[in-house]
């Protein structure tokens, strides 16, 4: 199933993502702004078709070894990066904010190419502490319950990266991401995203639903030498419960039209910075 199609899935019922969730915590004005107003962005920054553009030929190389057991060359994922890299920017209708490590178009091929090579490189090491790729790209729908275990009307959904098993044969749910500062493991513990995706999987049975699941960054550096960087947590069935309340929460607090601006460091990279100072 393509992206599109998962996507497509989602709006016939009601959903919420970890996104939107996300979203909320950090400025429920920007959530009304992006979801419910659906406005148009005033800009993005290169760090969203980039890291898309990214995932992309990381999606190519992980479902090469899925249903061949071959190892893509890495030409064929540096030529899917820059296909969907310059497609993105030449129908963006908006202005691109380039950044320090990715200064300009030039610069941001040179430095996708780079990651990409250290990805590449570490394909035989991920061969051999993998078990069995699950899915790539999966998508997954599970019904939001209450604190009294009630079922609601709203379904959690996402698009997982990867699905694995280990040399263990447990499942471990892999979230790729660009960055350009390294990942506190407090980070990686504390993350949401994990959280929901861990619910999913318990959700639809890919785990019991009492045990815990393992999580998985694995993370590219945008450094002068990239290079790849893995943080691992876990999250308990306690994780879930507690997930499921907080979404929970974020629903009413939406649909009592709770609005507000929220000042933060991710404001500078915010798409709706103008609407926010009019507002």
């Amino acid at each position: 199933m393509s992206k599109k199609q998962a996507v497509e899935m989602f709006n016939e019922d009601l959903h919420i993502s970890y996104s939107q969730i996300f979203c909320f915590t950090n400025c429920p004005l920007k959530h009304r702004f992006q979801y419910v107003e659906g406005r148009p962005p005033e800009r993005i920054s290169i760090s969203l078709p980039f890291g898309s553009a990214i995932h992309s030929a990381i999606e190519v190389a992980y479902t090469a070894l899925k249903n061949h057991g071959r190892t893509e060359p890495l030409e064929a994922l540096c030529e899917c990066f820059e296909t969907s890299l310059e497609l993105d920017l030449e129908h963006s209708e908006v202005p691109v904010i380039f950044k320090k490590e990715t200064p300009d178009h030039k610069g941001a091929v040179a430095m996708g190419t780079a990651m990409l090579k250290v990805f590449h490189e570490s394909i035989p090491q991920i061969v051999q502490n993998v078990q069995e790729i699950v899915a790539v790209e999966l998508p997954l729908t599970a019904k939001l319950y209450t604190e009294d275990g009630q079922p609601t009307e709203f379904k959690l959904s996402g698009i997982l990266d990867l699905v694995i098993k280990d040399k263990n044969g447990e499942i471990v749910v892999v979230d790729n991401k660009t960055a350009s500062k390294a990942m506190a493991k407090s980070t990686g513990d504390d993350s949401g995203q994990m959280t929901a995706y861990s619910y999913l999987l318990a959700a639809n049975r890919y785990v019991f639903p009492t045990s815990p699941v393992k999580c998985q960054f694995d993370i590219l550096r945008k450094l002068v030498t990239p290079k790849r960087e893995i943080v691992q947590t876990v999250r308990t069935a306690q994780d879930r419960k507690r997930f499921a309340k907080v979404a929970n929460r974020v629903l009413s607090a939406i649909e009592n039209g709770m609005v507000y601006p929220q000042s933060s460091w991710m404001c500078s990279d915010c798409a709706y910075s103008d609407a926010c100072k009019a507002w």
